[in-house]
């Protein structure tokens, strides 16, 4: 997989989504100092209007990835690709 920055902007409500904590998070003092400093994907600031982390991702994105939508971004960071061995069938129910 390969190395992609994430620049997770603000969006109106002051939040991000966050990889680490696998959610989307009030970007405030609190998220900054516990959690976004001492992660290791962390890579700065954004210039105060996010922050951009870096991992490597499965998904089919450009890199770097820029992120408005932390909702949506958490919603796609959910789905993961399962790759079967020899016929296979998979039945999805609602």
């Amino acid at each position: 997989m390969p190395m992609i920055t994430h620049f997770n902007f603000r969006n109106s409500s002051n939040e991000i989504y966050c990889c680490l904590r696998n959610r989307v998070v009030l970007l405030d003092s609190k998220q900054s100092e516990q959690f976004c400093k001492s992660c290791k994907m962390y890579e700065g600031d954004c210039g105060g209007r996010g922050v951009a982390c870096a991992w490597e991702d499965a998904r089919n994105i450009n890199n770097p990835h820029l992120v408005t939508n932390p909702h949506a971004e958490f919603s796609s960071n959910q789905i993961r690709q399962v790759r079967l061995k020899g016929p296979s069938m998979l039945v999805f129910t609602s």
